[in-house]
Protein backbone atom coordinates (compact mmCIF):
# COMPACT_ATOMS: atom_id res chain seq x y z
CA UNK A 1 0.00 0.00 0.00
CA UNK A 2 1.51 3.52 -0.74
CA UNK A 3 0.88 6.86 1.36
CA UNK A 4 -2.14 8.92 1.11
CA UNK A 5 -2.28 10.53 -2.22
CA UNK A 6 -2.67 14.00 -0.67
CA UNK A 7 -0.16 16.76 -0.61
CA UNK A 8 2.15 16.66 2.65
CA UNK A 9 0.51 19.10 5.13
CA UNK A 10 2.43 21.49 7.26
CA UNK A 11 0.26 22.07 10.57
CA UNK A 12 -0.03 26.13 10.72
CA UNK A 13 0.13 26.29 14.73
CA UNK A 14 3.47 27.37 14.53
CA UNK A 15 1.52 30.76 13.88
CA UNK A 16 -0.89 32.74 15.56
CA UNK A 17 -4.23 32.20 14.65
CA UNK A 18 -6.45 33.84 17.31
CA UNK A 19 -8.11 35.79 14.65
CA UNK A 20 -9.27 35.19 10.87
CA UNK A 21 -7.11 38.21 10.35
CA UNK A 22 -3.85 36.14 12.04
CA UNK A 23 -4.65 32.91 10.00
CA UNK A 24 -4.78 34.38 6.87
CA UNK A 25 -1.63 36.66 7.72
CA UNK A 26 0.63 33.25 8.38
CA UNK A 27 -0.83 31.62 5.24
CA UNK A 28 0.33 34.51 3.31
CA UNK A 29 3.62 35.72 5.06
CA UNK A 30 5.24 32.04 5.77
CA UNK A 31 3.08 28.91 3.94
CA UNK A 32 2.88 30.54 0.62
CA UNK A 33 6.88 31.27 0.55
CA UNK A 34 7.03 27.36 2.06
CA UNK A 35 4.81 26.55 -1.09
CA UNK A 36 6.61 28.47 -3.78
CA UNK A 37 10.34 27.10 -1.74
CA UNK A 38 9.05 23.12 -1.57
CA UNK A 39 8.82 21.41 -5.24
CA UNK A 40 5.54 19.46 -4.79
CA UNK A 41 1.91 20.18 -3.85
CA UNK A 42 1.64 21.42 0.10
CA UNK A 43 -1.48 21.11 2.06
CA UNK A 44 -1.83 23.96 4.90
CA UNK A 45 -2.99 21.97 8.31
CA UNK A 46 -4.93 24.71 9.99
CA UNK A 47 -4.69 25.79 13.21
CA UNK A 48 -7.67 28.18 14.65
CA UNK A 49 -8.43 29.11 18.02
CA UNK A 50 -12.15 29.15 19.18
CA UNK A 51 -12.16 32.72 18.74
CA UNK A 52 -11.26 32.52 14.64
CA UNK A 53 -13.73 29.60 14.24
CA UNK A 54 -16.67 31.80 15.41
CA UNK A 55 -15.61 34.51 13.67
CA UNK A 56 -15.73 32.01 10.36
CA UNK A 57 -19.22 30.80 11.36
CA UNK A 58 -20.46 34.06 11.96
CA UNK A 59 -19.44 36.14 9.02
CA UNK A 60 -19.31 34.36 5.83
CA UNK A 61 -17.09 36.91 4.52
CA UNK A 62 -14.13 35.49 6.66
CA UNK A 63 -14.88 32.02 5.52
CA UNK A 64 -14.18 32.69 1.90
CA UNK A 65 -11.25 35.20 2.49
CA UNK A 66 -10.04 32.13 3.60
CA UNK A 67 -10.69 29.78 0.74
CA UNK A 68 -10.05 32.42 -1.40
CA UNK A 69 -6.42 32.90 0.33
CA UNK A 70 -5.50 29.16 0.40
CA UNK A 71 -6.48 28.87 -3.62
CA UNK A 72 -4.34 32.23 -4.60
CA UNK A 73 -1.51 30.71 -2.95
CA UNK A 74 -2.07 27.04 -4.22
CA UNK A 75 -2.50 25.32 -1.12
CA UNK A 76 -5.43 22.96 -0.25
CA UNK A 77 -6.73 21.71 3.24
CA UNK A 78 -8.27 18.44 4.73
CA UNK A 79 -7.10 18.32 8.28
CA UNK A 80 -7.53 20.67 11.23
CA UNK A 81 -5.36 20.62 14.39
CA UNK A 82 -8.26 21.35 17.06
CA UNK A 83 -5.74 20.61 20.04
CA UNK A 84 -5.78 24.18 21.35
CA UNK A 85 -8.90 26.01 21.94
CA UNK A 86 -7.23 29.14 23.36
CA UNK A 87 -4.21 31.25 23.02
CA UNK A 88 -1.62 28.72 21.71
CA UNK A 89 1.34 31.41 21.19
CA UNK A 90 0.29 33.40 24.76
CA UNK A 91 3.26 33.78 27.52
CA UNK A 92 2.41 30.01 28.75
CA UNK A 93 0.03 27.46 27.62
CA UNK A 94 1.87 24.55 29.69
CA UNK A 95 -0.96 22.44 31.11
CA UNK A 96 -4.39 24.96 29.81
CA UNK A 97 -3.57 23.50 26.15
CA UNK A 98 -5.49 20.40 27.24
CA UNK A 99 -8.86 22.70 28.72
CA UNK A 100 -11.33 22.68 28.00
CA UNK A 101 -11.09 18.65 28.16
CA UNK A 102 -13.56 16.24 26.43
CA UNK A 103 -15.95 16.69 29.44
CA UNK A 104 -16.65 20.17 28.14
CA UNK A 105 -19.75 20.85 25.59
CA UNK A 106 -17.33 24.02 25.09
CA UNK A 107 -15.15 21.45 23.61
CA UNK A 108 -17.75 18.82 22.21
CA UNK A 109 -18.89 22.57 19.85
CA UNK A 110 -15.55 24.11 18.94
CA UNK A 111 -14.62 20.47 17.24
CA UNK A 112 -18.48 20.63 15.90
CA UNK A 113 -17.59 24.06 14.61
CA UNK A 114 -14.68 22.87 12.95
CA UNK A 115 -15.74 19.85 11.02
CA UNK A 116 -18.80 22.22 9.57
CA UNK A 117 -15.69 24.67 8.08
CA UNK A 118 -13.43 21.83 7.00
CA UNK A 119 -16.31 20.56 5.07
CA UNK A 120 -16.63 23.76 3.22
CA UNK A 121 -12.95 23.50 2.41
CA UNK A 122 -12.11 20.23 1.89
CA UNK A 123 -10.77 20.06 -1.85
CA UNK A 124 -13.57 17.63 -4.13
CA UNK A 125 -13.23 14.09 -3.34
CA UNK A 126 -10.65 14.49 -0.12
CA UNK A 127 -11.97 13.27 3.61
CA UNK A 128 -11.04 15.05 6.22
CA UNK A 129 -9.46 14.75 9.53
CA UNK A 130 -9.51 16.97 12.88
CA UNK A 131 -6.80 16.26 15.63
CA UNK A 132 -7.88 16.68 19.26
CA UNK A 133 -6.76 16.51 23.06
CA UNK A 134 -6.29 12.75 24.35
CA UNK A 135 -9.72 13.69 26.49
CA UNK A 136 -7.38 15.50 28.87
CA UNK A 137 -4.31 16.01 30.68
CA UNK A 138 -3.54 13.81 33.68
CA UNK A 139 -2.52 17.27 35.72
CA UNK A 140 -5.97 19.07 35.24
CA UNK A 141 -8.69 18.29 38.09
CA UNK A 142 -11.10 15.15 36.88
CA UNK A 143 -14.09 13.85 38.52
CA UNK A 144 -14.85 10.43 38.95
CA UNK A 145 -17.32 10.28 35.52
CA UNK A 146 -14.41 11.65 33.44
CA UNK A 147 -13.64 8.81 31.04
CA UNK A 148 -17.42 7.91 30.76
CA UNK A 149 -18.44 11.96 30.27
CA UNK A 150 -15.26 11.55 27.37
CA UNK A 151 -17.04 8.35 25.93
CA UNK A 152 -20.83 9.93 25.48
CA UNK A 153 -19.60 12.99 24.11
CA UNK A 154 -16.98 11.19 21.62
CA UNK A 155 -19.89 8.96 20.71
CA UNK A 156 -22.01 12.16 20.16
CA UNK A 157 -19.70 13.48 17.68
CA UNK A 158 -19.14 10.75 15.65
CA UNK A 159 -22.98 11.00 15.36
CA UNK A 160 -22.26 14.48 14.55
CA UNK A 161 -19.45 13.57 11.75
CA UNK A 162 -21.80 10.58 9.98
CA UNK A 163 -24.60 13.48 9.69
CA UNK A 164 -22.54 15.92 8.48
CA UNK A 165 -21.38 13.02 5.87
CA UNK A 166 -24.67 12.32 4.91
CA UNK A 167 -25.87 16.06 4.45
CA UNK A 168 -22.61 17.32 2.86
CA UNK A 169 -21.00 14.28 1.39
CA UNK A 170 -17.68 15.00 2.79
CA UNK A 171 -16.53 12.51 5.45
CA UNK A 172 -14.78 13.92 8.30
CA UNK A 173 -12.71 11.97 11.02
CA UNK A 174 -11.87 12.76 14.56
CA UNK A 175 -8.53 11.90 15.48
CA UNK A 176 -7.76 11.95 19.02
CA UNK A 177 -4.02 12.62 20.17
CA UNK A 178 -1.94 10.99 22.92
CA UNK A 179 0.46 12.60 24.12
CA UNK A 180 2.52 11.63 27.70
CA UNK A 181 0.38 12.26 30.69
CA UNK A 182 -2.57 12.50 28.97
CA UNK A 183 -5.62 10.06 29.82
CA UNK A 184 -4.20 9.23 26.64
CA UNK A 185 -0.86 8.55 26.62
CA UNK A 186 0.94 4.82 26.64
CA UNK A 187 -0.81 3.19 23.03
CA UNK A 188 -0.92 -0.40 25.09
CA UNK A 189 -1.86 0.85 28.80
CA UNK A 190 -4.60 3.28 27.78
CA UNK A 191 -5.07 4.10 24.50
CA UNK A 192 -6.12 0.12 23.73
CA UNK A 193 -8.00 0.01 26.78
CA UNK A 194 -9.62 3.03 26.81
CA UNK A 195 -11.00 2.64 23.02
CA UNK A 196 -11.89 -0.48 24.28
CA UNK A 197 -14.23 0.81 26.59
CA UNK A 198 -15.39 3.40 23.95
CA UNK A 199 -16.19 0.76 21.28
CA UNK A 200 -17.92 -1.15 23.90
CA UNK A 201 -20.20 1.74 25.55
CA UNK A 202 -20.84 2.30 21.46
CA UNK A 203 -21.83 -1.11 21.36
CA UNK A 204 -24.28 -0.92 23.48
CA UNK A 205 -25.73 2.54 22.49
CA UNK A 206 -26.23 0.40 18.91
CA UNK A 207 -23.45 2.95 17.23
CA UNK A 208 -20.32 0.90 17.36
CA UNK A 209 -19.75 0.70 13.43
CA UNK A 210 -20.39 4.21 13.42
CA UNK A 211 -17.62 4.89 16.07
CA UNK A 212 -15.23 2.91 14.58
CA UNK A 213 -15.37 5.15 11.58
CA UNK A 214 -15.05 8.06 12.60
CA UNK A 215 -13.46 7.95 15.89
CA UNK A 216 -9.78 7.30 15.62
CA UNK A 217 -6.27 8.48 16.47
CA UNK A 218 -3.76 11.15 15.38
CA UNK A 219 -0.43 9.00 16.33
CA UNK A 220 2.62 11.86 16.89
CA UNK A 221 5.69 10.18 16.41
CA UNK A 222 7.74 12.69 19.05
CA UNK A 223 4.55 11.97 21.77
CA UNK A 224 4.99 8.05 21.42
CA UNK A 225 8.93 8.02 21.32
CA UNK A 226 9.22 10.41 23.97
CA UNK A 227 7.25 7.58 26.08
CA UNK A 228 10.30 4.88 24.73
CA UNK A 229 7.63 3.01 22.60
CA UNK A 230 8.47 0.82 20.23
CA UNK A 231 6.68 2.24 17.36
CA UNK A 232 6.16 -0.44 15.25
CA UNK A 233 4.29 -2.46 18.12
CA UNK A 234 2.33 0.41 18.95
CA UNK A 235 0.86 0.12 15.10
CA UNK A 236 0.42 -3.77 15.47
CA UNK A 237 -0.72 -3.04 18.92
CA UNK A 238 -3.49 -0.20 17.38
CA UNK A 239 -4.23 -2.52 14.21
CA UNK A 240 -5.02 -5.37 16.80
CA UNK A 241 -7.74 -3.51 18.28
CA UNK A 242 -9.46 -1.80 15.28
CA UNK A 243 -8.40 1.95 16.19
CA UNK A 244 -8.08 3.75 12.98
CA UNK A 245 -5.15 5.82 12.42
CA UNK A 246 -6.67 9.07 10.90
CA UNK A 247 -3.63 11.24 11.19
CA UNK A 248 -0.02 11.11 11.57
CA UNK A 249 2.23 14.05 12.91
CA UNK A 250 5.87 13.61 11.40
CA UNK A 251 8.09 14.62 14.37
CA UNK A 252 10.95 14.27 16.01
CA UNK A 253 12.28 14.13 20.29
CA UNK A 254 14.96 15.39 21.67
CA UNK A 255 16.99 12.55 23.32
CA UNK A 256 20.15 13.00 26.20
CA UNK A 257 21.92 9.99 26.54
CA UNK A 258 23.76 9.33 30.03
CA UNK A 259 22.44 12.37 31.18
CA UNK A 260 24.75 11.82 34.52
CA UNK A 261 27.89 12.34 32.55
CA UNK A 262 27.04 14.00 30.21
CA UNK A 263 27.64 17.43 30.89
CA UNK A 264 27.81 18.94 27.55
CA UNK A 265 23.99 17.28 26.93
CA UNK A 266 22.99 18.93 30.04
CA UNK A 267 24.21 22.46 29.28
CA UNK A 268 22.40 21.68 25.49
CA UNK A 269 19.07 21.10 27.09
CA UNK A 270 18.70 23.68 29.28
CA UNK A 271 18.71 25.90 26.40
CA UNK A 272 15.33 24.11 25.45
CA UNK A 273 13.80 25.09 28.70
CA UNK A 274 11.21 27.72 28.40
CA UNK A 275 8.31 28.96 29.55
CA UNK A 276 5.24 28.90 26.95
CA UNK A 277 4.92 25.04 26.24
CA UNK A 278 4.73 21.58 28.52
CA UNK A 279 7.89 19.61 27.66
CA UNK A 280 7.43 16.07 29.61
CA UNK A 281 10.41 14.19 30.35
CA UNK A 282 10.87 10.39 30.50
CA UNK A 283 13.87 8.50 31.72
CA UNK A 284 14.71 4.99 30.81
CA UNK A 285 16.89 2.95 33.10
CA UNK A 286 18.36 -0.43 32.46
CA UNK A 287 16.33 -2.45 34.19
CA UNK A 288 13.54 -1.17 31.52
CA UNK A 289 11.67 1.03 34.37
CA UNK A 290 10.70 4.39 32.77
CA UNK A 291 10.09 7.28 35.24
CA UNK A 292 8.70 10.72 34.45
CA UNK A 293 8.69 14.19 35.28
CA UNK A 294 5.70 16.41 33.98
CA UNK A 295 8.36 19.18 32.54
CA UNK A 296 11.58 20.01 31.86
CA UNK A 297 13.31 22.39 33.95
CA UNK A 298 16.80 23.50 35.72
CA UNK A 299 16.33 22.00 38.76
CA UNK A 300 15.82 18.61 37.09
CA UNK A 301 19.26 19.22 35.12
CA UNK A 302 20.84 20.78 37.99
CA UNK A 303 20.16 17.60 40.63
CA UNK A 304 23.32 15.32 39.96
CA UNK A 305 22.78 12.84 42.64
CA UNK A 306 19.03 12.41 42.03
CA UNK A 307 18.07 9.20 41.30
CA UNK A 308 16.54 10.30 37.44
CA UNK A 309 19.71 11.19 36.90
CA UNK A 310 21.00 7.61 36.89
CA UNK A 311 18.89 7.11 33.73
CA UNK A 312 20.63 5.31 30.41
CA UNK A 313 18.85 7.75 28.35
CA UNK A 314 16.13 10.31 28.56
CA UNK A 315 13.39 11.51 26.05
CA UNK A 316 11.69 15.12 26.02
CA UNK A 317 8.44 16.61 24.54
CA UNK A 318 9.99 19.12 22.56
CA UNK A 319 9.58 19.00 18.88
CA UNK A 320 12.70 19.51 17.04
CA UNK A 321 13.30 19.35 13.32
CA UNK A 322 12.38 16.74 10.75
CA UNK A 323 15.60 16.75 9.41
CA UNK A 324 17.98 16.65 12.37
CA UNK A 325 19.43 13.45 13.88
CA UNK A 326 21.28 15.24 16.03
CA UNK A 327 21.34 18.68 17.65
CA UNK A 328 25.36 19.42 18.98
CA UNK A 329 25.57 16.76 22.09
CA UNK A 330 22.12 16.02 22.00
CA UNK A 331 20.11 13.05 19.88
CA UNK A 332 16.76 13.18 18.35
CA UNK A 333 14.04 10.46 17.47
CA UNK A 334 14.69 10.66 14.40
CA UNK A 335 15.50 6.84 13.84
CA UNK A 336 12.20 5.83 15.83
CA UNK A 337 10.27 8.12 12.99
CA UNK A 338 12.23 6.65 10.50
CA UNK A 339 10.66 3.04 11.55
CA UNK A 340 7.26 4.46 12.17
CA UNK A 341 6.79 5.49 8.11
CA UNK A 342 8.26 1.96 7.02
CA UNK A 343 5.24 0.07 9.00
CA UNK A 344 2.68 2.76 8.04
CA UNK A 345 3.98 1.90 4.29
CA UNK A 346 2.62 -1.63 5.23
CA UNK A 347 -1.43 -0.29 6.18
CA UNK A 348 -4.01 -0.88 3.82
CA UNK A 349 -5.20 2.46 4.30
CA UNK A 350 -3.57 5.62 3.88
CA UNK A 351 -3.81 8.39 6.97
CA UNK A 352 -3.19 11.94 6.47
CA UNK A 353 0.10 13.00 7.00
CA UNK A 354 1.27 16.34 8.68
CA UNK A 355 4.92 17.43 10.06
CA UNK A 356 3.85 19.44 13.15
CA UNK A 357 6.65 21.61 14.18
CA UNK A 358 5.19 23.85 16.42
CA UNK A 359 7.98 24.75 18.42
CA UNK A 360 10.09 27.03 16.04
CA UNK A 361 9.14 30.67 17.88
CA UNK A 362 10.73 28.67 21.09
CA UNK A 363 13.19 26.78 20.08
CA UNK A 364 17.25 27.93 20.72
CA UNK A 365 18.58 29.95 18.19
CA UNK A 366 15.53 30.80 16.15
CA UNK A 367 12.96 32.14 18.16
CA UNK A 368 13.06 35.75 16.80
CA UNK A 369 13.64 34.40 12.83
CA UNK A 370 12.83 36.23 9.85
CA UNK A 371 9.74 35.01 7.90
CA UNK A 372 11.94 33.80 4.58
CA UNK A 373 14.05 32.19 7.38
CA UNK A 374 11.65 30.54 9.32
CA UNK A 375 9.86 29.60 5.80
CA UNK A 376 13.28 28.38 4.67
CA UNK A 377 13.33 25.52 8.02
CA UNK A 378 9.76 24.39 7.16
CA UNK A 379 10.59 23.62 3.64
CA UNK A 380 13.74 21.58 4.87
CA UNK A 381 11.62 19.56 7.35
CA UNK A 382 9.04 19.23 4.45
CA UNK A 383 11.78 17.97 2.09
CA UNK A 384 13.35 15.66 4.64
CA UNK A 385 9.82 14.01 5.31
CA UNK A 386 9.07 13.62 1.56
CA UNK A 387 12.60 11.94 1.69
CA UNK A 388 11.64 9.75 4.36
CA UNK A 389 8.45 8.33 2.56
CA UNK A 390 9.42 7.60 -0.50
CA UNK A 391 12.60 5.57 0.94
CA UNK A 392 9.63 3.51 3.25
CA UNK A 393 7.71 2.80 0.46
Amino acid sequence: MTFSSLPLSYCTNVHPGRTVQEVVAGLTQYTAQVRRDFDHPLAAGLWMARSAVTELLEDPQSLELLAQTLWQHDLCCYTLNAFPYGDFHSERVKENVYLPDWTSNDRVRYTRDCATILAQLLPEGAEGSISTVPLGGEMNPSGPEFHATCFHHLIQMARFLKDLHTQTGRRIRLAVEPEPMCHMSSIPNQVVPQFQALFALADALNCEADVREYIGLCFDVCHQAVEFELIPKSFDQLADAGIRLNKIHITNAIELLSPRENSAGREALSGFVEPRYLHQTFARFSDGRIVRKLDLNQEILSATDDEFMQADAWRVHFHVPVYATELGPLRTTRPDLEAALKRLARLDYAPHLEVETYTWPVMPGTGNSQPDQLASRICQELQSATDLIADSV
